[in-house]
């Protein structure tokens, strides 16, 4: 069995045109050293990939939760389908290890990188997309994430503002918030934390928390609803 064969039993989707799912798994450094292979790489598929999966992923959203407001609607997606989430999925399916890449690439981590993953990620729902249609497209989209869009439905799944805050810092600014422990007050059993969350040299926000990971989270809240505002 060839490793697409492989693949394509792990994915449940046989493909028509297996030079899609080929591409899709091609990164850069791959046609950078290989540049006689007659390929191209996954970077276009990818672009159209996060395309169709904010758009399910929000439709999906918009139809289960009519009574959400649009600012959480958007939180909620961002939170759903950020990188560390979408390598998630591509690990489910070892994608990793399928991927076309350079030597280079390989021998510093390539095939584990969260980005590398998660665009890869994204290029698959293209080559899905562009073999078998709009409707195969979205149904393996839903069906990916259809533990996370049940428990947010019915309330069990909670935004990650850290998460989400860091992809808008880096889209944005091209850094990661700076978390800090101010202070921690109270006896051991009855901590109150105090942690300030900024970029760069700007202080974005002051949030508190019984333990630190709650006072970071409250922090990263009250920080991109900051940014978010100043931004729109």
């Amino acid at each position: 069995m060839s490793d697409l064969e492989d693949l394509q039993q792990k994915l449940g989707i046989c493909f028509k045109d297996i030079s899609i799912l080929k591409q899709a798994l091609t990164h850069k450094s791959y046609l950078n050293e290989n540049p006689s292979a007659g390929a191209r790489d996954n970077e276009r598929m990818e672009f159209l990939g996060d395309s169709l999966l904010n758009f399910t992923v929000a439709d999906k959203l918009y139809s289960d939760l009519p009574s959400m407001p649009e600012g959480k609607l958007t939180e909620i997606r961002i939170s759903l389908i950020r990188q560390e989430k979408l390598a998630e999925k591509a690990t489910l399916f070892m994608l990793g290890t399928y991927m076309l890449m350079g030597k280079g690439e390989e021998l510093t981590g390539g095939r584990k990188r969260l980005n590398n993953l998660a665009d890869t990620f994204e290029a698959l729902i293209t080559a899905i997309y562009l073999d078998l249609g709009l409707d195969c497209a979205r149904a393996f989209i839903l069906d990916n994430f259809k533990q996370e869009l049940s428990a947010i439905k019915t309330g069990r799944m909670d935004v990650n503002y850290k998460a989400i805050l860091q992809e808008l810092t880096q889209a944005e600014y091209k850094c990661l918030p700076d978390y800090e422990v101010l202070e921690a007050t109270g006896p051991d059993h009855d901590k109150l934390f105090c942690v300030s969350v900024s970029v760069g040299d700007v202080l974005l926000s002051i949030g508190s928390g019984k333990s630190k990971k709650a006072a970071e989270a409250e922090a990263a809240r009250l920080a991109y609803g900051k940014l978010t505002k100043q931004d729109g």
